[in-house]
């Protein structure tokens, strides 16, 4: 009997071992499966899916801005332009509205294929997100009531309002005696300012210049605060097959005149004399 349970202690073990290995070959077989989904091709899944994702604006024009039922813009016409070359159609584009400080959240949770609502390079958010080429230049501004801030040393002790999550709000959050009231959308932002809540406001310079033409008794009074930035596209990181199409669509786009094009069916008549395309066209 011994000898007995002593065989049928040998076979159960057997099976344990067999069915441990079995589950362990079709755990494997299931992870490798899992992993070549992950690693299919990005531009396949968009046009299969018959669209492709991209996160704009959708109050702050003239980049990127929902009116009519529809959005409209800067951004959005270029985004239109990757939609025709990629899908054949510049209608197979889903404009997903993002506020400033949740762009780069955006890709790292799937939402969107890739953000073009007027994003600003910087070292800080190339650590979050992957950036293509960039299409666009920019830097900071102040305005403020007749353009009476003319210096950045002017701002001490004033109240400053910023756009949460913008090249601003990072900026002017490094400097002290400045006191900063911040909001999640342009709209709140600038009807803060035009409310009197604060001295000043800080945005993209090209920005504001197009702001001031509808609202003349403002002005730029700091027009440019630290280095001159870029716009980019940008994805998810490690997302680099998508990154290198957009990379070559820019350097197509930019051999066209396809920028200046963008640039005269939307800003031409929003800025004023300050601003030329070449002071906001990025070029190789």
């Amino acid at each position: 009997m011994a000898f007995h349970y002593k065989n049928i202690f040998q076979t159960g073990m057997a099976l344990v071992f067999c069915g441990v290995l079995t589950f362990g070959l079709l755990a494997c077989s299931n992870s490798e499966k899992e992993e070549a989904q992950k690693q299919a091709s990005v531009l396949e899944t968009i046009k299969q899916n018959g669209k492709i994702r991209i996160g704009v604006f959708s109050d702050k024009p003239p980049f990127g801005y929902y009116e009519d039922n529809e959005y409209k813009g800067f951004d959005v016409y270029i985004a239109k332009r990757f939609a025709k070359d990629l899908l054949g159609d510049a209608s197979k584009v889903e404009f997903i509205p993002v506020e400033a400080a949740a762009r780069a959240s955006a890709l790292k949770a799937n939402k969107v294929d890739i953000i073009m609502a007027n994003f600003t390079k910087t070292a800080e958010r190339e650590q979050q997100v992957d950036f293509a080429k960039p299409y666009m230049k920019v830097t900071l501004g102040v305005v403020s009531k007749d353009g009476a801030i003319t210096s950045e040393e002017q701002l001490q002790g004033k109240t400053l309002i910023v756009n949460k999550g913008t090249t601003a709000d990072i900026y002017f959050s490094k400097k002290s005696g400045i006191n900063l009231l911040k909001f999640e959308q342009n709209t709140e932002t600038f009807q803060a300012f035009q409310q009197g809540k604060g001295d000043g406001l800080a945005h993209d310079s090209t920005m504001l210049y197009a702001w001031v033409k509808h609202n003349p008794e403002y002005k730029v009074g700091i027009q440019s605060l630290g280095d001159q930035d870029v716009i980019a596209p940008a994805v998810k990181q490690g997302n680099k097959e998508l990154l290198d199409w957009i990379n070559n669509e820019i350097d197509t786009l930019q051999a066209q005149g396809f920028f200046k094009e963008a640039y005269e069916a939307t800003l031409g008549n929003e800025f004023g004399s300050e601003i030329t395309p070449d002071m906001v066209i990025f070029t190789q």
